[in-house]
């Protein structure tokens, strides 16, 4: 007999039907609408494991109520959500998904830089509405230096802000961490973005 798990939200069907290879899944792919607590510890009596999210409040009481409960693998990075402690009294492993969205917010990050700069989204609306005038040179201009120290952001040691880092690097942008960035910040007189692009060693564009 496989084991019973339950996931509590909708992901991928294939993930689905891998879980499927080697457990007797329960699953939430129709609705996906968040268990109240009561639904929860319902559907989790008889379960050997759970998939939650973040929205999935796993305590002491909801472990109690499923005596058959071996892991709590959490589709997040965070694990806020679970009682940990509650978790190892029972034996019942918990896990997280470290790193799975240092991409995603890196790459969303430079769409927000970018989008900002270029005025992407005032310029969709203009294009939507079509009340512009069309042709003119002036029209959503920006500068080209959109990375100048005033408006650059500083990157600290983690994992999100490294991924961001080494996005802008191949962008042709200089980085900085936030010690060096608050240094330069300091400083008792400001440099010029040609001085700044001469330190960094990297073309700004």
């Amino acid at each position: 007999m496989k084991p019973k798990i339950l996931v509590t939200r909708a992901t991928f069907d294939d993930v689905i039907e891998k879980l499927r290879e080697r457990f007797d899944v329960e699953d939430n792919q129709k609705d996906d609408a968040p268990w109240s607590a009561d639904e929860l510890r319902r559907r989790l009596a008889d379960k050997d494991g759970v998939l939650p999210t973040g929205s999935d409040r796993i305590d002491a009481a909801l472990l109690d109520a499923a005596p058959r409960l071996k892991a709590v693998c959490n589709i997040a990075v965070g694990y806020n959500n679970i009682d940990l402690a509650a978790c190892s009294e029972r034996g019942i492993v918990a896990t997280n998904t470290p790193g799975v969205l240092d991409e995603t917010t890196a790459d969303t990050t430079w769409v927000l830089l970018m989008a900002a700069a270029r005025r992407i989204t005032e310029a969709e609306r203009w294009l939507r509405a079509g009340t512009g005038r069309a042709g003119r040179t002036t029209s959503f201009s920006a500068s080209t230096s959109t990375m100048r120290p005033s408006a650059s952001s500083a990157w600290g040691a983690s994992a999100r802000r490294s991924r961001s880092a080494r996005k802008a690097s191949r962008c042709g942008c200089c980085t900085t961490t936030a010690a060096g960035f608050r240094a330069r910040s300091s400083a008792p007189q400001a440099r010029s973005t040609r001085a700044w692009r001469s330190s960094c060693g990297n073309r700004i564009s």
